[in-house]
């Protein structure tokens, strides 16, 4: 065979097997489920719609049928970052997308335009599956200004709010180049995403003194009378305002070939209801009615969306009007009935609870009825509750449920830790577990050590640690052979090894921390003894009733915020107020009094100091993901959160100072080179201590050694599922997707 004819059959065999390999392919292609659409008589494309009050999706049997909305709210960040940085690859997206399906959601929700990656990572995770995750599309509002301005009809805002609209449209169906800008997504969106898109979600939760402002400083403004959506003549101008902003969105959709459900957030504070029993009166100022809007040549439909929580605002543990459904235990359960109420409002119009939930927190942050607080929480109880809210929802003929939330978010903040996380820009670096915020998440977003070290007493996993991970104490105590510590993004781990096995019924083991000059002295918990200094905080492991942290009278973050040197709201000093350790408590309702509120209710706080005993290792009978210590013969191992030790960011090694506060309202910060620890030992049947000190009765500080690290400017995690995962998916897998007749 000549040269020519050689290479002449080669190309042949090669374009043989081209055409082969792309047969095979293209009848892989073909071959792949195909998602069935409704293409409406002027060949708009739909897969959902709404139907009187309820929420329907187009069936592979060329048929309409009723659904139940069943998913998560999905964040945009990981520690470490803040929102607007992005951090997310498509493989995060990937691995979370299949393990919300496997949850039984059949919707995730996000709040604003993600990258490109999303889209692109949906688009690739929902091809060639018989069942897609669906998405809802939410729409940031400039909520800042907004809320600085408190005028809707402002130009620049309704323009800028406009500019989102915009954005998110286009990005959606794959048709947008966006130019990069610090804080916002940008770049090329060439995934067309949008036969995957359940609905569009306008807006953000609506301050009502905004709310209020708009329609009193706008009284004349016209009915809006758009396209597909137009303002009802019942419609206040912040309603036209909302109607022209759904209309806008349709009208752009309209030009992809498409038409989704819309819907605009909404939540309690402006809510549809009278609530007499709430004490705030800007809680029931104003309402944002959905029924004030109509659609008019939308197939796709309208429904209203509510965010709601079992404890906020107060009405849920305060308004007797909500008292009048008991639960299986006797206890009024006030969310249900809430639940109801709304409901009865909306007989011709799917309503959405969009967001709910329970954090799974050491702190806490609002009271709810049966136990139902902004915190609080192990896991086990997180998902007791959330599935227990979610039946809820279904039981009182809502279209559907998306919990709040997916994954923890370490840069979140809430009302009364926010004062003692300084500085506030460096949040997202530590997880503070005070900040129940922080871990509404059905994904832990774990700290460093927290797949290295298991808290159950036993110190044989430190010896995985690196040398220089680990730190053993130098001082000398009798009854105490060593003791080891480390430290992540959440917590201080003390490991201890004593002479004989901890016995708490028998001896109980103080740890005093000393961070600054100034403190307070132990007083009876070390009886005839003194230091050079004061401590800021004792840690007493003993029985579990008396296990905790408490926190120097003087230093007393709560007393020194919310006394009469700062708020002026704790009752005078009580009896036990001589003592020179308080326990750790955290404000979870502030004094209320008439006529500046409807109805006057005391000022309230939390413990949440108390130490749990337990363990982190999963499938034992005392599993607690609040565990905070242990002990196994000699040993004794703990974690306490870093904010219980007055830190205020230990990402850049700074502690609340003993300072006044700054017009009686704000905290600062000392930044400190590390943390001293003191611990002893004391029999309880002969008050006999052993502690650093020896026989003398005195001890200088500075003899002992201080705990030091380096500042970090990059977080170490781990994501776990949480064992409210497995409560919500036992949860939505008996509550069915679609109703039958």
């Amino acid at each position: 065979m000549s040269r020519r004819r050689r290479k002449r059959w080669m190309l042949t065999v090669l374009a043989g097997a081209v055409v082969l390999t792309g047969g095979i392919f293209a009848g892989m292609y073909y071959m792949q489920p195909k998602l069935v659409t409704y293409t409406a008589q002027n060949g708009t494309e739909m897969k959902f719609k709404t139907e009187g009050d309820r929420f329907m999706e187009y069936g592979s049997d060329g048929t309409w049928k009723e659904m139940f909305v069943k998913g998560v709210n999905l964040g945009a960040t990981s520690p470490g970052h803040y929102p607007g940085e992005f951090p997310l690859t498509k493989e995060d997206y990937q691995r979370w997308f299949q393990q919300i399906q496997d949850l039984g959601a059949n919707v995730i929700r996000v709040y604003t335009v993600h990258e490109p990656i999303f889209y692109t990572a949906l688009v690739d995770y929902n091809r060639g599956r018989q069942q897609p995750l669906y998405f809802i599309q939410g729409i940031w509002s400039p909520e800042e200004e907004l809320i600085e301005k408190q005028d809707a009809y402002l130009d620049h805002i309704e323009q800028t709010f406009k500019q989102e609209i915009e954005k998110a449209v286009s990005a959606v169906y794959g048709d947008a180049d966006i130019p990069d800008k610090p804080g916002a997504s940008s770049g090329k969106y060439k995934a067309n995403a949008g036969k995957y898109l359940m609905a569009w979600h306008v807006g953000t939760e609506w301050d009502p003194m905004m709310v209020d402002n708009t329609n009193k400083t706008h009284p004349d403004v016209p009915q809006y009378k758009g396209v597909h959506f137009s303002g009802t003549p019942d419609a206040s101008p912040f309603e036209n305002w909302l109607a022209e902003l759904l209309d806008y969105t349709a009208v752009l959709e309209k030009e992809y070939g498409w038409e989704h459900p819309m819907t605009f957030t909404n939540w309690v504070t402006t809510d549809v209801l009278d609530h007499p029993g709430e004490p705030l009166y800007e809680e029931d100022l104003v309402s944002v009615d959905a029924r004030h809007i109509e659609s008019k040549d939308w197939q796709g439909g309208y429904f209203a969306a509510y965010h709601v929580y079992p404890y906020y605002p107060d009405l849920f543990h305060i308004d007797k009007t909500l008292q009048t459904i008991k639960d299986a235990n006797g206890e009024y359960n006030t969310y249900k009935s809430y639940l109801r109420k709304l409901k009865a409002e909306f007989s011709d119009m799917p309503v959405m609870i969009t967001e709910y939930g329970v954090p799974s927190s050491l702190g806490i942050s609002h009271l709810g009825m049966g136990g139902r607080n902004q915190g609080g929480h192990n896991e086990a109880e997180q998902g007791e509750i959330d599935a227990s809210l979610t039946q809820d929802i279904y039981d009182e003929g809502y279209a559907g449920a998306i919990l709040f939330m997916w994954q923890d978010e370490w840069f979140k903040k809430t009302w009364n830790t926010m004062p003692l996380e300084i500085p506030a820009d460096r949040r997202a670096y530590w997880l503070n577990v005070l900040t129940n915020e922080k871990m509404f998440g059905l994904l832990a977003m774990e700290p460093g050590k927290q797949e290295q070290l298991t808290i159950d007493g036993s110190l044989d996993d430190w010896e995985q640690l690196k040398d220089d991970e680990v730190t053993v104490w130098q001082g000398k105590v009798e009854g105490i052979q060593e003791m080891k510590l480390t430290h992540d993004e959440a917590y201080l781990y003390i490991g201890m090894t004593l002479d004989q096995p901890f016995d708490p019924k028998q001896t109980v083991l103080h740890i005093g921390t000393d961070t600054l000059a100034g403190g307070n002295q132990p007083g009876e918990r070390l009886p005839g003894r003194t230091i050079s200094d004061g401590l800021e905080t004792v840690i007493t492991l003993g029985q579990d009733d008396e296990s905790q942290v408490e926190i120097a009278k003087d230093y007393d973050f709560n007393r020194r915020l919310y006394g009469k040197d700062g708020y002026d709201m704790l009752p005078e000093d009580s009896a036990d107020s001589a003592n020179p350790f308080q326990p750790w408590n955290l404000a979870v309702s502030l004094r209320m009094t008439p006529p500046d509120t409807r109805s006057a209710h005391p000022f309230m706080n939390e413990k949440v100091g108390g130490l749990k005993r337990g363990t982190t290792a999963a499938g034992q009978s005392d599993t607690d993901s609040l565990t905070a210590w242990q002990y196994n013969g000699n040993q004794v191992e703990m974690r306490i959160p870093w904010m219980l030790l007055g830190f205020g960011d230990p990402s850049s090694l700074q502690v609340i100072n003993y300072g006044a506060l700054q017009e009686g309202r704000q905290f600062q910060t000392e930044t400190v080179e590390g943390i001293t620890l003191v611990p002893w030992l004391m029999e309880r049947s002969t008050g006999q201590v052993s502690w650093p000190g020896g026989e003398a009765n005195t001890l200088d500080l500075k003899t002992l050694p201080m705990y030091k690290w380096q500042p970090w400017e990059q977080v170490q995690y781990s994501e776990r599922l949480k064992l409210s995962y497995e409560e919500m998916k036992k949860r939505f897998e008996q509550i069915p997707s679609f109703q039958t007749e």
